[in-house]
């Protein structure tokens, strides 16, 4: 799995007009299917008249998370949720839910003008959406001599790592999340810095 990724920053709604009918996208962040099922739900109150409130989502990492859905919410089957989980899937955006509320204008727009007109809207919201990153981290501690306690201090605070917590035992004990990926990389350079007396260890009980 990837160490971190793309999220929402917050939320946002674009409207386009497509042969008379409106299609309103609402993007929201859902780090659960809880949440995006509550955000549907917040959409179609806010806009009881549409005709269709189709959505889709995926709340967790953009390529490995399963909770993942959709829905045409009455249009033709596959001409709105998949499309728009589609543009989704490939953003590689995660913890993501979008909801197009459509007001029907009396023109039909066929499937093939469906499934354009979700998609176009879902990637025209995209591209106004703020994003913020996702760092996916695991907990471990750094064991350290106390004559070399402040060197793995800074050496940790140079790679942006910040301290949890610090025990004082037989050696010195520093708890810190570490960023899925960079493990073996922060591993080493503990190791080089201290000529093999500190250690990194990961997802250590305490």
């Amino acid at each position: 799995m990837a160490s971190s990724y793309q999220i929402p920053a917050h939320n946002i709604c674009v409207e386009q007009e497509i042969k008379r009918s409106r299609f309103i996208a609402d993007i929201g962040h859902a780090e659960s299917k809880a949440d995006a099922m509550a955000f549907i739900e917040q959409i179609k109150k806010r806009e009881p008249d549409a005709r269709h409130h189709c959505w889709a989502y995926i709340a967790g990492h953009p390529t490995e998370s399963i909770e993942r859905a959709c829905s045409d919410a009455g249009e033709p089957q596959g001409t709105a949720g998949k499309p728009m989980l589609n543009v989704l899937q490939h953003k590689h955006i995660g913890e993501i839910i979008v909801v197009i509320s459509r007001y029907f204008g009396g023109i039909k727009l066929g499937a093939g003008g469906l499934v354009r007109a979700y998609s176009s809207t879902v990637q025209q919201a995209i591209d106004t959406l703020p994003l913020s990153q996702r760092i996916l981290t695991t907990t471990a501690v750094v064991h350290t001599p106390f004559a070399l306690e402040s060197n793995m201090r800074h050496l940790l605070a140079s790679a942006g790592i910040t301290i949890k917590e610090s025990l004082y035992r037989e050696n010195v004990q520093l708890h810190i999340d570490v960023e899925i990926g960079s493990e073996a990389e922060l591993a080493n350079n503990i190791r080089e810095k201290s000529a093999g007396k500190a250690e990194l260890k990961l997802n250590t009980v305490k």
